[in-house]
């Protein structure tokens, strides 16, 4: 009876280990054909093949329709974000330590598969964890990725991997080099040059022109004491009712204001810059005293009336 006993945990034993090398043998196989192609193409006979239980891995699986006829345009947006995703994490992870598969099921390729999960819509991206081994999941369901909001980056697909598998060092993101964006740099840098060495006689005198900085400054200033930006924030209207009928450019209160009043005292404002500037500017290079003091007197008034 105890021999028996003894040879039955010895069978079942041995069967244990040989389903688990059956499992490490699919992984390796697998595995080795990401190296060179690291977004596997499945069919329906693949894809059983890469989700079927029992599983000591995790596979991602983008679900998809490329083909023009089918007009998807975020599966062609997000095809390339889930390449570069793919590509970075067999490239970071060659020997395999994440123990991590990326599959790609176009719908020409996948209609058994499509029909027996009711797929309506595409991209879908299924997230199927292992089943067996230290890291298995009790709920044997895949997770699906919600593209709701749009296409996804590789770096927001990463970080929603990430989360769902075990702790460790994760593979990170490699995009390739841009090389259309630094030859666009490279132009506009070279072109940039080359107009400030050629128009850079005409514009350096307008760029030192003070009188010119000085009527800026002196908008700027007139523009936001005036209260333009009060104005932009609040929204507040051109102009109001009195209640009597008539129109009102004047807010009540010291806290409220209308579009009307901004623009009068804007012109107030600079009425009375300008006359201060002539004061300072132009009246001392009056030759005619008498006309001096007739521009002084005038422009006294103008500041103080």
């Amino acid at each position: 009876m105890k021999s028996s006993l003894v040879f039955q945990l010895t069978l079942l034993t041995l069967a244990t280990w040989v389903a688990g090398q059956g499992l490490s043998e699919k992984f390796r196989r697998l595995h080795s054909r990401s190296l060179s192609t690291p977004a596997l193409k499945l069919d329906d006979a693949s894809f059983d093949e890469i989700t079927q239980s029992p599983r000591d891995y995790t596979a991602l699986v983008l679900l998809t329709a490329m083909p023009a006829q089918f007009g998807c345009q975020l599966c062609r947006e997000f095809q390339s974000e889930f390449d570069i995703l793919s590509r970075s994490w067999v490239t970071g992870d060659k020997k395999g330590e994440t123990r991590t598969l990326f599959g790609i099921l176009d719908f020409p390729d996948g209609k058994s598969t499509f029909q027996k999960m009711t797929l309506q819509t595409a991209p879908v991206l299924f997230l199927y964890p292992p089943t067996t081994g230290p890291n298995a999941k009790a709920d044997n369901q895949p997770i699906r990725l919600d593209f709701s909001q749009g296409p996804q980056s590789a770096e927001q697909v990463h970080a929603w991997l990430s989360r769902h598998l075990a702790e460790g060092a994760k593979p990170p993101i490699r995009r390739p080099f841009n090389y259309t964006r630094l030859a666009t740099i490279v132009t506009l840098m070279l072109g940039g040059v080359s107009f400030i060495t050629i128009a850079g006689p005409y514009l350096l005198p307008i760029v030192q022109n003070r009188n010119l900085w000085a009527a800026i400054s002196l908008i700027i200033v007139l523009l936001f004491t005036s209260g333009h930006m009060f104005n932009h924030i609040r929204k507040v209207p051109y102009v109001a009712g009195d209640g009597k009928g008539g129109i009102s450019y004047f807010a009540g209160g010291f806290s409220n204001q209308w579009g009307m009043e901004t623009q009068i005292v804007a012109a107030m404002y600079g009425i009375l810059a300008f006359a201060t500037i002539s004061l300072a500017l132009k009246v001392p290079r009056i030759v005619d005293s008498k006309q001096q003091q007739i521009a002084v007197v005038f422009w006294g008034v103008v500041m103080l009336g």
